[in-house]
């Protein structure tokens, strides 16, 4: 180009750039030598002769050299060269600004994608998080960074991946620490970016183990709202220590709201998904529990030959303290005890399944049925002292040869004989 400008100019044309101490050239050939800084556009003496020197228009350090024979010729020749190269340098460096700018957005869709791909995965969200907080750290230019997830029923905030330094022994943060940047986001739901020659958003004298002063920091909240529903905020991104010193520009914060917004939808679709598995493997539990609880009540079929027995136990929830047992008692007698142990679910089943096993022993051992329920008093009563649990309890012997049927009760609901012709009789307590 300034070969071309010399031939138009019937000369010679150099350019020149101020490097902070001289000027060096920048393009045209290097004499040898370094002019003298003028302080205006003018001639300047050289080893080689005198030559013209003029700035170029708006490019601070840029000189352009014109020798086109005398003075009043180089004057006029610099005249019409200077805006050429001053349009082609500024033309040049707006072309370098764009394939900055394009390379820079380039790396944040290609972040954006890369983002969408791994929270589309069927990984943990701790080692999603992990990838996150490294790609993230690396296109805004972040030596360190992490992400905090609120934990609801301990009321912190606690680091689920971090880049730059440590999780071991890092402590959760309380979401009311005035101390805490991170703390302050999440409560208040607004991104905070620190520039270390300001002291805006800087937590009070805390320390200086915090160590917020000084240095650039951008934390962003992450946020999630279910259709339907207010947002509210789940969690925090931080950067820090930005690399070069500078703080963290608009676009800084702007992407990482973006990736904070898909994270805050994985956080959410990561609790709703471990709660169903959660939910899922408790139903199965109590399936099975049920099951064995049904299994534990004997079968009708044992007093096969002594009695025709009928029973049916439906318990409120999936397992219960509702149960019976028969028991062969010798010459034909049976033994038939129905029971209920206060409240519903594992606890009662788990005192049941005890009652259960010490009838089976007390009932074959004892006499008459008000010794059996005093065995099965004196077995339990330390269980159920632990566990502040009770039960009533029915127990009666029938023997059919002798035409009898003897019972005791101890708090449970009335019994009833019910004979083969008549009404019911309801058996006193």
């Amino acid at each position: 180009m300034l070969e071309d400008l010399g031939a138009l100019v019937k000369g010679r044309v150099r350019l020149w750039r101020f490097d902070g101490r001289g000027l060096k050239v920048s393009g045209g050939g290097d004499p040898g030598w370094s002019p003298t800084i003028p302080r205006a556009a003018g001639p300047v003496p050289t080893p080689t002769g005198s030559v013209w020197l003029a700035p170029v228009d708006n490019l601070e350090g840029f000189w352009l050299e014109v020798d086109a024979g005398d003075e009043e010729q180089s004057r006029a020749a610099a005249a019409r060269v200077v805006p050429i190269v001053s349009a082609m340098l500024e033309t040049e460096r707006q072309r370098g600004f764009m394939a900055e700018e394009l390379a820079s957005r380039y790396q944040e869709i290609d972040l954006l994608y890369a983002i969408s791909e791994i929270l589309g995965q069927t990984v943990r969200l701790e080692e999603a998080t992990r990838t996150i907080v490294r790609e993230v750290s690396a296109v805004v230019g972040a030596k360190r960074a992490s992400i905090m997830v609120f934990d609801d029923a301990a009321g912190v905030l606690r680091t689920v991946a971090a880049r730059g330094f440590g999780m071991d022994g890092l402590a959760p943060v309380k979401v009311d620490d005035d101390c805490s940047v991170a703390a302050k986001v999440y409560r208040e739901q607004r991104s905070i970016v620190h520039d270390p020659e300001e002291l805006e958003d800087v937590p009070g004298d805390c320390g200086g183990e915090r160590g917020y002063r000084g240095r650039a920091y951008l934390s962003v909240p992450i946020c999630y709202g279910a259709p339907g529903s207010p947002v509210r905020c789940i969690g925090v991104i931080n950067l820090t220590d930005r690399i070069g010193g500078d703080r963290f520009t608009p676009g800084d914060r702007k992407l990482v709201s973006a990736v904070a917004n898909q994270i805050g939808a994985a956080v959410e679709n990561s609790r709703l998904v471990e709660r169903d598995l959660l939910q899922q493997q408790l139903r199965r539990e109590m399936e099975l529990a049920h099951d064995l609880q049904l299994k534990l009540l004997p079968s009708p079929a044992v007093l096969h030959g002594d009695a025709e027995v009928a029973a049916r136990c439906l318990p409120a929830e999936s397992v219960g303290g509702d149960f019976y047992t028969f028991t062969r008692l010798g010459r034909g007698r049976v033994g038939v005890m129905l029971g209920d142990v206060a409240s519903h679910g594992f606890s009662a089943a788990l005192v049941m399944a005890l009652v259960l096993s010490a009838a089976g022993i007390h009932a074959a051992a004892s006499v008459t049925p008000d010794e059996t329920l005093s065995a099965l008093l004196d077995s339990l009563q330390n269980e159920l002292a632990e566990t502040e649990m009770y039960f009533s309890v029915f127990y009666g012997v029938l023997d059919p040869l002798g035409g009898r049927l003897s019972y005791a009760s101890a708090g449970h609901p009335y019994a009833f004989r019910v004979p083969r012709f008549g009404e019911p009789e309801r058996l006193e307590a």
